[in-house]
């Protein structure tokens, strides 16, 4: 049978195996933007996390861990996530989630907790494993080859002689002579360096989920700042108070940081005017006078420190 046109019914009608797909397409994305859902309101803190080299045995073992933290790590195409994130955000108006569809951009996944932030990044860094360095890669570390036997026979000099690392014969194998540095963190790895750290046996690079970004009640900041410690904070406001008081003892302008100073500061005044006295005086600065009046008289001798060439020789 045709249609109006003339087309064929059966080339325009849906292939059966076709349309169950479909349908099944639709429902997993159906069931996954209700798991955003749920993720997004059952949680108040996230990390964003780069997930290259990261395999499916490391992804396992960090779910896993992460349960005992009542955390989850959310993985999926970003154009999928985008979507599920603002239609959550349009149909809450409280959402603190507005930051994350813009966050979205490369091999990245997120983190959901509500846990200590600290706790959770430590446990995601556990799962790091070693890997070689494949070409292409950028090196996350600089990789050095340390001095010593290679183990190889002297038919590979050629070889580490092309890569610039100074070499020497000894008993029937290469030795490299001093430490060479053969990438450097930043760096794309090359082909001939990829091929030497094979031959030496090296697998310099460690992969896992690197955490990028923290959202926390609508804001997000480096992960770097989780890396500040209390210490850190007390020893920047002592030093930023001490720049205050000094600022404002110079421009005489009273503080509350500068209180001390200034009684401190008075009272070498009232002892100064009442040094100077002879009608007045009171117990502290009866000891001040007492002081200076054996010193007056060389009851106390105060030892001037040797030289330094004094000090030598008397020691030889």
């Amino acid at each position: 049978s045709t249609d109006s046109q003339g087309f064929p019914r059966e080339l325009k009608e849906t292939p059966p195996r076709a349309s169950a797909m479909s349908n099944a397409a639709a429902q997993k994305k159906i069931a996954y933007a209700e798991k955003v859902n749920d993720v997004l309101g059952k949680y108040s803190k996230a990390f964003l996390v780069h997930a290259d080299n990261v395999g499916s045995k490391q992804f396992a073992d960090i779910r896993m861990a992460l349960r005992a933290f009542d955390s989850v790590i959310l993985m999926g195409k970003n154009t999928l996530m985008k979507k599920c994130i603002r239609n959550f955000n349009a149909d809450n108006a409280d959402s603190k989630w507005g930051c994350l569809p813009d966050m979205m951009q490369g091999n990245v996944g997120l983190v959901f907790t509500n846990s200590a932030l600290t706790d959770i990044r430590a446990k995601i860094s556990e799962f790091k494993l070693p890997a070689p360095a494949r070409v292409g890669a950028i090196a996350p570390c600089d990789v050095i080859i340390e001095a010593g036997g290679t183990g190889m026979d002297p038919s590979q000099t050629s070889f580490f002689q092309a890569l610039n690392v100074p070499t020497k014969i000894t008993k029937g194998t290469v030795e490299i002579i001093q430490d060479v540095k053969v990438v450097s963190t930043g760096d794309k790895v090359g082909g001939s360096e990829a091929i030497l750290m094979q031959k030496m046996g090296l697998k310099p690079f460690s992969y896992g989920l690197e955490v990028l970004e923290v959202i926390e009640d609508g804001d997000h900041y480096s992960a770097k700042v989780l890396d500040i410690t209390d210490d850190d904070m007390a020893a920047k406001f002592s030093e930023t108070l001490n720049r205050l008081t000094a600022f404002a003892m110079a421009a005489k302008y009273p503080a509350l940081s500068t209180v001390p100073h200034h009684i401190v500061n008075t009272f070498k005044d009232v002892l100064a005017v009442t040094l100077g006295l002879e009608t007045y005086s009171y117990p502290l600065a009866d000891k001040v006078k007492d002081t200076l009046a054996k010193i007056a008289s060389g009851e106390f001798v105060v030892a001037a420190a040797p030289a330094a060439g004094g000090a030598a020789a008397a020691a030889a």
